[in-house]
């Protein structure tokens, strides 16, 4: 399933790379900012690099990792840093960033991975630090586009983090796709909080 979704990217590196890399995210990319008390970020599926680079150009220190080793190379080229080609399963620091990034991509990882990942980065979180992250709207999960998807409605993110110990949702908020064509796609918002309780 996940081999699937990363031989996609694998294959489609430069369409994908072609139709995301200057999607405008500032709004959403602000809002995360703002909420950081440090400046320590992992970009957390990083795809074509676009986030990366716009926090170290704001002068974040960042961390940067996909699970495609082709959008690992094309990403360290556009970014200026090395990528490093990971699995998010196998995040494995303690009390390190201030803040995760990771849009629209553990929206890939099954249920049934994805809490373990959801524990591994706030895990990887310093006291009080911040993951935003992106689902498509919806109750959907399985194969779309060659792709494996999870879809969020809100209510059913609630129940599904309600056992992930000391992570809150601090915020969240619906989009429609910010790219071209796409404007009827809705999305789920979240900034993540880690709680000390």
């Amino acid at each position: 399933m996940i081999n699937k979704t990363l031989d996609y990217y694998n294959k489609n590196a430069e369409s994908f790379i072609q139709g995301t890399v200057s999607a405008n995210l500032k709004d959403i990319q602000d809002k995360f900012l703002k909420e950081l008390s440090g400046n320590k970020i992992l970009d957390f599926g990083c795809g074509s690099g676009r986030d990366t680079k716009c926090f170290i150009g704001a002068g974040y220190d960042v961390d940067a990792i996909d699970g495609s080793l082709e959008l690992c190379k094309s990403a360290s080229v556009y970014t200026g840093i090395q990528v490093k080609h990971m699995l998010f399963q196998d995040l494995d620091k303690q009390n390190y960033y201030d803040g995760i990034w990771a849009c629209s991509s553990i929206l890939h990882l099954p249920k049934s991975e994805l809490k373990n990942v959801l524990s591994k980065m706030n895990n990887a979180l310093k006291d009080d630090g911040v993951i935003y992250t992106s689902f498509k709207y919806g109750d959907f999960e399985g194969e779309r586009n060659g792709r494996f998807f999870t879809d969020f409605t809100l209510d059913i993110f609630k129940d599904f983090i309600h056992d992930v110990d000391n992570l809150m949702i601090k915020e969240y908020w619906i989009t429609t796709d910010v790219r071209p064509g796409r404007e009827e796609e809705k999305w789920l918002n979240l900034l993540l909080q880690k709680t000390n309780s």
